[in-house]
Protein backbone atom coordinates (compact mmCIF):
# COMPACT_ATOMS: atom_id res chain seq x y z
CA UNK A 1 0.00 0.00 0.00
CA UNK A 2 0.93 3.45 -0.65
CA UNK A 3 -0.44 6.07 1.00
CA UNK A 4 -0.09 10.12 -0.65
CA UNK A 5 -0.95 13.40 0.92
CA UNK A 6 -1.20 16.81 -0.73
CA UNK A 7 -1.15 20.48 0.13
CA UNK A 8 -0.31 23.62 -0.94
CA UNK A 9 -3.13 24.99 -2.53
CA UNK A 10 -5.09 27.58 -1.91
CA UNK A 11 -6.84 30.90 -3.60
CA UNK A 12 -4.58 32.97 -5.90
CA UNK A 13 -4.85 35.64 -8.24
CA UNK A 14 -3.75 35.28 -12.24
CA UNK A 15 0.20 35.72 -12.51
CA UNK A 16 0.84 34.54 -9.15
CA UNK A 17 2.74 31.17 -7.98
CA UNK A 18 1.85 28.10 -5.76
CA UNK A 19 3.59 24.64 -5.16
CA UNK A 20 2.32 21.90 -4.58
CA UNK A 21 3.65 18.85 -2.25
CA UNK A 22 3.03 15.35 -2.30
CA UNK A 23 4.28 13.48 0.17
CA UNK A 24 4.35 9.37 0.04
CA UNK A 25 4.25 7.06 3.02
CA UNK A 26 4.01 2.89 3.10
CA UNK A 27 5.70 0.87 0.41
CA UNK A 28 7.74 3.84 -1.47
CA UNK A 29 10.29 2.04 -3.26
CA UNK A 30 7.46 0.15 -4.98
CA UNK A 31 6.82 3.38 -6.65
CA UNK A 32 8.23 4.30 -10.37
CA UNK A 33 6.58 7.40 -11.46
CA UNK A 34 4.77 9.82 -9.90
CA UNK A 35 2.48 11.80 -11.57
CA UNK A 36 0.04 15.25 -11.15
CA UNK A 37 -3.34 15.28 -12.42
CA UNK A 38 -6.24 18.09 -11.82
CA UNK A 39 -10.26 18.01 -12.60
CA UNK A 40 -11.92 20.98 -13.42
CA UNK A 41 -15.84 21.00 -12.53
CA UNK A 42 -17.54 19.38 -15.04
CA UNK A 43 -14.49 18.15 -16.61
CA UNK A 44 -12.41 14.91 -17.14
CA UNK A 45 -9.30 14.24 -14.76
CA UNK A 46 -6.65 15.43 -16.95
CA UNK A 47 -2.94 14.75 -16.56
CA UNK A 48 -0.43 17.63 -15.93
CA UNK A 49 2.54 16.66 -15.35
CA UNK A 50 5.07 13.46 -14.51
CA UNK A 51 8.01 12.08 -13.26
CA UNK A 52 9.84 8.81 -12.83
CA UNK A 53 11.66 7.94 -9.44
CA UNK A 54 15.27 7.12 -10.38
CA UNK A 55 16.28 9.11 -13.38
CA UNK A 56 13.99 12.02 -13.09
CA UNK A 57 12.40 12.07 -16.51
CA UNK A 58 9.82 14.31 -16.66
CA UNK A 59 6.92 15.03 -19.19
CA UNK A 60 4.33 17.72 -19.24
CA UNK A 61 0.60 18.58 -20.55
CA UNK A 62 1.09 21.53 -23.21
CA UNK A 63 -1.25 23.30 -21.27
CA UNK A 64 1.19 23.87 -18.96
CA UNK A 65 4.71 23.51 -20.63
CA UNK A 66 7.00 26.75 -19.34
CA UNK A 67 5.10 27.27 -16.58
CA UNK A 68 4.82 23.91 -14.29
CA UNK A 69 7.73 22.45 -12.86
CA UNK A 70 7.77 19.06 -11.45
CA UNK A 71 10.43 17.77 -8.69
CA UNK A 72 11.25 15.15 -6.53
CA UNK A 73 12.91 14.78 -3.14
CA UNK A 74 13.31 10.69 -3.08
CA UNK A 75 15.20 10.62 0.57
CA UNK A 76 11.46 12.52 1.19
CA UNK A 77 9.34 10.70 -0.79
CA UNK A 78 8.08 13.47 -1.95
CA UNK A 79 7.14 15.29 -5.22
CA UNK A 80 6.26 18.93 -5.81
CA UNK A 81 4.65 21.27 -8.56
CA UNK A 82 5.43 24.47 -8.89
CA UNK A 83 2.67 26.50 -10.82
CA UNK A 84 3.98 29.92 -11.84
CA UNK A 85 2.03 32.26 -14.45
CA UNK A 86 -1.37 30.85 -13.02
CA UNK A 87 -4.14 31.06 -14.85
CA UNK A 88 -8.41 31.10 -13.90
CA UNK A 89 -8.51 28.13 -16.18
CA UNK A 90 -5.80 26.26 -14.04
CA UNK A 91 -8.54 26.06 -11.25
CA UNK A 92 -8.60 22.68 -10.19
CA UNK A 93 -8.67 19.98 -7.36
CA UNK A 94 -5.21 18.95 -7.99
CA UNK A 95 -5.04 14.81 -7.41
CA UNK A 96 -1.27 13.29 -7.28
CA UNK A 97 -1.02 9.70 -8.18
CA UNK A 98 1.45 7.11 -8.14
CA UNK A 99 2.46 4.02 -10.78
CA UNK A 100 4.04 1.15 -9.42
CA UNK A 101 4.39 -0.19 -12.73
CA UNK A 102 8.68 -1.02 -13.35
CA UNK A 103 9.60 1.29 -16.09
CA UNK A 104 11.59 4.19 -16.95
CA UNK A 105 9.01 6.03 -18.55
CA UNK A 106 6.08 9.03 -17.16
CA UNK A 107 2.73 7.76 -18.19
CA UNK A 108 -0.11 10.02 -19.05
CA UNK A 109 -2.98 7.75 -18.76
CA UNK A 110 -4.99 8.66 -15.05
CA UNK A 111 -6.18 4.52 -15.47
CA UNK A 112 -2.39 2.80 -15.10
CA UNK A 113 -1.51 4.86 -11.68
CA UNK A 114 -2.23 2.69 -8.99
CA UNK A 115 -2.74 4.95 -5.91
CA UNK A 116 -3.86 8.58 -5.43
CA UNK A 117 -3.93 11.04 -3.05
CA UNK A 118 -7.49 12.87 -1.75
CA UNK A 119 -6.65 15.99 -3.82
CA UNK A 120 -5.79 19.99 -3.22
CA UNK A 121 -8.01 22.70 -4.61
CA UNK A 122 -6.33 25.67 -6.47
CA UNK A 123 -8.31 28.23 -7.29
CA UNK A 124 -7.14 31.14 -9.57
CA UNK A 125 -8.92 34.54 -9.80
CA UNK A 126 -8.94 36.69 -12.84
Amino acid sequence: QVQLVESGGGLVQAGSSLRLSCAASGRTSSIYAMGWFRQAPGKEREFVAGISRSIGRTYYADSVKGRFTISRDNAKNTVYLQMNSLKPEDTAVYYCAADLTPGWDVTIRAAEYNYWGQGTQVTVSS
